[in-house]
This record gives structure tokens, C-alpha cells and sequence, in this order.
């Protein structure tokens, strides 16, 4: 199945009272206390990557009045994070980095109640692929050995983000694509998941770049395949899905969005906010140091984007028995 990150690309007035005279302009929204940033997913992983990495460009430049504090909250496969904004008391000041779990949570989930079209889009700042990945102590060179390891092991162990999410839709496809079959092992983030790895406790996972970079660099772990359109500049050694025979490809939303009940000014200071981060350099060097591809959104995009998606993600979770 195809699924890639191609879906989508007042002045003041004159009062007159006697005299005429020029108003004052309306004060623009701004924030009055720290800002509840909500991050959908554990400590560690690229989603606390990201959050707290928006955060410090914010805060180095001087973009914001009040702070932005990270809040991890990923019990329930993302439902914590969403559930704290379904029920803020204060949607002004109640913003969510979020992933894929955005859409999935609340298909599987859907005595949650929650209805992602009520949530306010603020900045879709680009779209993470997977890739998967072994310890270099496998021996495991290719993707054609990790099939041949993996059907020779009847326990294969492998770890992912929850029962349902990204990782697990991944490694679901390949389980269906390849005739393989794993045991798979779900933590709260993906930065648990790129640690196991690393001290061969899992077999292999399907992490993002962000979250295994670090295991990569000191050489514990090796890419075998990706999932991207493309091969990746940063592994241009590594094949794709598709060339080995796959239509699909599969990315993580990387984005930010507001509570449902946002005021329409509250989410203009978050909308620019977060598009003068998209085009600081930092940004843009970290998409590029963290293998992230672009995809800016305009809000009304967004809303288009999320249809889409959760449409997609229906068939996914259907077709993987998630």
C-alpha cells in the first residue's frame, strides 16, 4: 500500500467622537504564562527530540513573552497527551507536539471521545522516515540477511512505540510483505527502544534516524533498509522498501497543534510563531542533520492533511490487525 509525504503538499479604524481621531491598535494576542507544551510521546524519543529542540531555538531567539515548557505525555500511546488538551482549562496556552499517534490513537481507542478535527492546527514542521535497524553484532549486513536471520528464528525479538503505532504498522507490513513473523515488544518511546537495541536487548527496530543517531555514530547499530521514497542523504548506501518491490513508504508526522477551543488569535501567535522557527537556520540544519524531510503546511492544509491521513491509517491499522 503507498503511503508517502506527497498527500500535500486589521488595521485600526478611525473613531469619531466630536473630533475625529485615529484609535489605537488592538493589542495582538500574546501569552500571559508559561505555555503547556505537550509532548505525545516518553522521554527521548524524536518527538521529545524535536519538542524540546523548538524549544530552545524559541528561547535562544527570544520568539516568545512566556516560556514554552515540555510536558511528556505518552502513557496510552499518545492518549494522555491527548486527552490533557481535549480537557484543558486554559486552550490558549495548551499547545501538542505530536506524531502518527494522532491518528491511530483515537481510531483504536474510541471510547476516548476525541475527534482530532476539533484540535487547532498550528505547524506541520516536516516528516521523519523510518529505517530499520540491527546491532552491528548480528553480523547482519544486508536486508536480505536480516529475511533469512528472521526466518530462521522462530523468537525473533524485535521493539517499537506501542501496539498500533508507527513502529508496529511498519514492522506489521514487513511481517505480511516479506511472510516473516517477529515478536514484537512495545515501549512508551522510541528513545527506549534505540537504547535496547543498542545493549542487545531487542533483535532490531525501525526507529527514526533522530532516535538511533547517537547508536549510529559510535557504531552499535547498522541501517538495513529504508522506508522513505528515496534513499536518504545521510545513508545513501541503504536501499528503500519500494526497491525491493514495495509500493509503500511510510513517514512520522512531525507537527504541532493546539487544543480544541484555541481562540482565533491565540492560534495566529502559534501559527507565526512556529513558522519563523521552520525558516530559522536552526531548523533547517536540524531537518537536515536528523535525516527530516520538509513539508510546511498552511493551517487549512493541515485540516486536509489529517483527513487524509486518518483515512490511511483505517486501511493500515485494518490491513496490520492492529
Amino acid at each position: 500500500m503507498a503511503f508517502t509525504s506527497k498527500i500535500l503538499s486589521g488595521l485600526a479604524g478611525v473613531a469619531a467622537l466630536g473630533m475625529m481621531s485615529l484609535a489605537a491598535p488592538a493589542q495582538a494576542w500574546e501569552p500571559n504564562k508559561p505555555i503547556d507544551f505537550v509532548i505525545m510521546a516518553g522521554a527521548g524519543g524524536g518527538a521529545d527530540q524535536i519538542a524540546r529542540f523548538l524549544q530552545s531555538v524559541a528561547e535562544k531567539k527570544n520568539l516568545t513573552t512566556r516560556p514554552l515548557v515540555p510536558n511528556n505525555k505518552g502513557g496510552g500511546s499518545g492518549a494522555e497527551a491527548l486527552i490533557a488538551l481535549k480537557d484543558s482549562s486554559d486552550p490558549d496556552h495548551t499547545i501538542l507536539v505530536t506524531l502518527n499517534s494522532f491518528f491511530t490513537t483515537p481510531l483504536r481507542q474510541p471510547k476516548l471521545g476525541i475527534d482530532i478535527a476539533t484540535f487547532t492546527p498550528i505547524a506541520m514542521m516536516g516528516v521523519d522516515p523510518f529505517v530499520l535497524w540491527v546491532h552491528k553484532d548480528s553480523g547482519i549486513k544486508t536486508f536480505e540477511d536480516w529475511l533469512k536471520t528472521v526466518k530462521a528464528e522462530p523468537n525473533y525479538i524485535m521493539g517499537g512505540t506501542g501496539k498500533g503505532q508507527e513502529d508496529s504498522i511498519v514492522i506489521a507490513f514487513m511481517e505480511k510483505a516479506f511472510d516473516i513473523k517477529v515478536k514484537y515488544i512495545p515501549y512508551k518511546g522510541g528513545g527506549a527502544v534505540a537504547k535496547d537495541l543498542a545493549g542487545k536487548q531487542i533483535m532490531a527496530t525501525v526507529n527514526n534516524p533522530s532516535e538511533t543517531k547517537g547508536f549510529y555514530a559510535s557504531g552499535d547499530v547498522v541501517p538495513l533498509l529504508a522506508f522513505s521514497d528515496e534513499r536518504m542523504p545521510a545513508f545513501p548506501d541503504v536501499p528503500t522498501v519500494k526497491e525491493k518491490g514495495q509500493t509503500f513508504s511510510y513517514y512520522n508526522q512531525r507537527a504541532v497543534v493546539g487544543a480544541p477551543g484555541m481562540s482565533a488569535d491565540a492560534a495566529a501567535y502559534y501559527q507565526q510563531l512556529f513558522k519563523t522557527i521552520y525558516e530559522t537556520d536552526e531548523w533547517q540544519g536540524y531537518m537536515k542533520s536528523e535525516s527530516l524531510s520538509p513539508l510546511w503546511m498552511a493551517p487549512d492544509k493541515q485540516k486536509v492533511y489529517w483527513t487524509t491521513q486518518v483515512e490511511n491509517h483505517k486501511e493500515l491499522l485494518a490491513a496490520s490487525d492492529q
